[in-house]
């Protein structure tokens, strides 16, 4: 679907990006990295629709006549809709040559995290006037071991039930105002058949390969 924005505001997000503390090696750097605006040049130019139709004038049959113009432009993924529950996986792997190793680098994630910075100031489902997308913390997958084999073990909040969430799930009701802290509860590593009651502390520390947040507000 192509659809026209005003360009002032095309490129904006619900909160300011430069204010972000982006410490290499964090989730919000990657979310930075992978929302960034992007110039398309060369041979990276975009086809455009109304260039060519005023290049080639009045509707032209002759297919082989047809003159396609490129352009340069601005490309940005941003989140127009802010899930209800936040899924975040990590690239934990780099190619190096023919072969592929894996990256065991700690990356930094928080108990709570703001998705404003990456999210378009037309998010859909997000009340007007609001600055904030909060999500907290409730699961974390880690994998142990090399590319060619391991061990994935778990980390999961056990937690009081989420009416706003299920509103949001259910009815597509969006939440207006709730709590900015994570969601309260008992952490548990979960390893096969061995469960075991730790600290949020020692779930941070933890190299997370798959990321589960629930919305807040």
């Amino acid at each position: 679907e192509v659809s026209t924005e005003d360009p002032e505001t095309a490129f904006c997000t619900l909160a300011n990006r430069e204010e972000l503390n982006l410490e290499e090696g964090s989730v919000h750097h990657c979310l930075y990295q992978f929302t960034r605006n992007e110039k398309l040049t060369e041979t990276n130019k975009l086809l455009c629709d109304i260039c060519t139709q005023r290049h080639n004038g009045p509707k032209n049959n002759v297919k082989s006549e047809k003159k396609y113009i490129y352009t340069n432009a601005k490309k940005q993924m941003l989140i127009s809709l802010a899930p209800p529950i936040l899924t975040l996986h990590l690239k934990r792997f780099q190619q190096a040559g023919f072969n592929l190793r894996k990256v065991n680098r700690h990356i930094r994630f928080p108990e709570v995290i703001d998705l404003a910075p990456f999210c378009t100031t037309k998010c859909k489902n997000v009340p007007e006037g609001n600055t904030k997308v909060l999500y907290s913390l409730y699961g974390v997958v880690e994998h142990s071991g090399t590319m060619r084999s391991g061990h994935y073990t778990a980390y999961a909040k056990m937690r009081s039930m989420n009416n706003h969430l299920s509103d949001l799930v259910l009815r597509g009701q969006c939440p207006q105002a709730l709590e900015t802290e994570p969601v309260k509860g008992q952490w548990f590593h979960i390893s096969d058949t061995h469960v075991q009651a730790v600290s949020a502390s020692k779930v941070l520390s933890s190299q997370a390969y798959l990321l589960f947040y629930e919305r807040l507000l």
